[in-house]
């Protein structure tokens, strides 16, 4: 067998560590790592990768998103890599069981009222190895403001991308190419 030259120095752009110096978190990679080369479990090894990943690619996930996606499944464990945030326009928070990296100290207390259970990723690796009974979630991810501005340069025909603009009033931004009175109108 011979090497493949064309490849030789190419690395893997995926994390295999994360960046992170938390010794809490590398406690919890410890552990993952452990179970997903231990067990059969696809899970282990997905929660393993999300554990890697940097900030903006576990981004949080409100109560009210969490209760409608567990809406069907209650006798399951709704498993976040990341955060879980209070929602004060979600009114009545149904009886649920969680596991997160994180959970703010005013969703864990609407979810501990409602008669529900907040686990920590260690505590769920003793009561489901494998991540049976689990269903895996997070939150979505293009949902930062920084996102609006990506794409086509704003003006430009078609595009949908929010312009960097001090303010949102008549005078900024709104001649040539916002209105059709004004020239054209993309």
């Amino acid at each position: 067998m011979g090497i493949d030259i064309a490849n030789k120095h190419v690395k893997s752009k995926n994390r295999s560590a994360p960046v992170s110096e938390n010794v809490y978190l590398l406690l919890l990679v410890k552990l993952y790592r452990y179970l997903a080369r231990r067990t059969n479990s696809n899970f282990n090894k997905v929660v393993l990768k999300r554990l890697y990943m940097s900030r903006i690619n576990r981004p949080p996930i409100s109560l009210s998103r969490l209760a409608s996606l567990t809406k069907n499944i209650s006798a399951k464990t709704a498993v976040v890599v990341g955060t879980i945030t209070d929602d004060d326009r979600f009114e009545v928070v149904p009886k649920m069981s969680v596991a997160a990296l994180r959970v703010t100290k005013s969703a864990r207390a609407r979810i501990l009222n409602a008669g529900g259970e907040v686990l920590t990723l260690d505590q769920l690796a003793l009561r489901a190895p494998t991540g049976s009974h689990c269903v895996l979630l997070r939150g979505e991810r293009n949902a930062r403001e920084a996102v609006k501005h990506f794409g086509a340069a704003p003006g430009t025909p078609k595009s949908t991308a929010k312009p960097y603009v001090r303010s949102k009033g008549r005078k900024f931004e709104r001649a040539r190419g916002r209105r059709a009175s004004r020239g054209y109108k993309n």
